[in-house]
């Protein structure tokens, strides 16, 4: 006859796992998942019918081509100045550094009705900048153009705040040692400096990307709000919210989450991919 030992876990090194686990379970439940679940809900209780003319209508499709193709562009682009203005507020000292180094938390700072109006006043036909480019028949407010340059606007400090204690903590001797050996600059960049920031760069353009997309107020005031032409996702969703059309704003935005998460995901993967090459490097 023998008798059952009963399975005791093998204690933590740190204590306070199960308080720690409980507590982290529940706020994210209340937080992110709950709230997610009841926009789900909402959207399935809509008319199949209706939640299939809705989404690809002409008005939808275009707001969501613009709203994730201005953002990816952003993004793009403030992965590429962003890693120059980290690598120039890192590397170098200048006259104003510290003003420099201040500004840049600015859109963090402002309002996004504030960032929304001075962009619009900057752009606009008789503004500082618009007013330069209208005569050449080019206009930047109130096209997509304006949409992209405030999406550009609120995403680059995440850019260049994730990027930046990479480079800080980066040693510059295997830089230094590339360079007696004869390597150019333009080699150094790509074959030294990119591999050891880019998963930080990646981090950044994920959060730009993901701020662009649900940003609303820094865009309606330079968009126009022109349907076909320059209306956001968030933008519609706030139209049928004030058409007491609940279901239809939850379908909206369902559809605004479903794609922002594939895409996330599919950038998330290839962060993991670009790590793993790294550490196998």
């Amino acid at each position: 006859m023998s008798l059952a030992i009963p399975f005791k876990p093998k204690p933590s090194i740190l204590p306070g796992f199960g308080l720690s686990l409980g507590i982290t379970l529940t706020g994210l439940s209340l937080i992110v998942l709950i709230p997610l679940a009841a926009l789900l809900l909402r959207a399935a209780s809509a008319d199949p019918n209706e939640i299939l003319e809705l989404v690809t209508s002409a008005r939808t499709l275009a707001a969501l081509r613009l709203s994730f193709g201005a953002a990816f562009l952003a993004a793009l682009l403030n992965a590429v100045f962003g890693l120059m203005i980290a690598w120039l507020l890192v590397r170098h000292e200048f006259p104003g550094k510290r003003l420099v180094d201040a500004a840049i938390d600015l859109p963090f700072a402002l309002p996004t009705a504030v960032a929304g109006v001075a962009l619009a006043a900057i752009y606009a036909p008789n503004g500082w900048i618009g007013g330069l480019v209208a005569p050449l028949g080019v206009k930047i407010a109130y096209t997509p153009a304006g949409v992209f340059i405030a999406m550009v606007f609120v995403g680059m400090p995440f850019v260049i705040r994730t990027v930046q204690p990479v480079l800080a903590e980066a040693e510059t001797d295997v830089e230094e040692a590339a360079a007696l050996l004869g390597a150019s600059r333009m080699r150094i960049v790509f074959t030294v400096i990119l591999p050891g920031v880019m998963p930080a760069l990646l981090t950044g353009f994920v959060l730009a990307f993901a701020r662009a997309i649900g940003e609303y107020g820094s865009v309606i005031f330079i968009a126009g709000n022109v349907p076909m032409v320059s209306e956001i996702l968030p933008l519609l969703i706030v139209i049928r919210l004030e058409q007491f059309d609940y279901a239809g704003a939850a379908v909206i935005a369902t559809l605004m989450l479903v794609v922002a998460f594939v895409l996330i995901a599919a950038i998330n993967a290839l962060q993991g991919w670009t790590r793993h090459r790294l550490g196998d490097a």
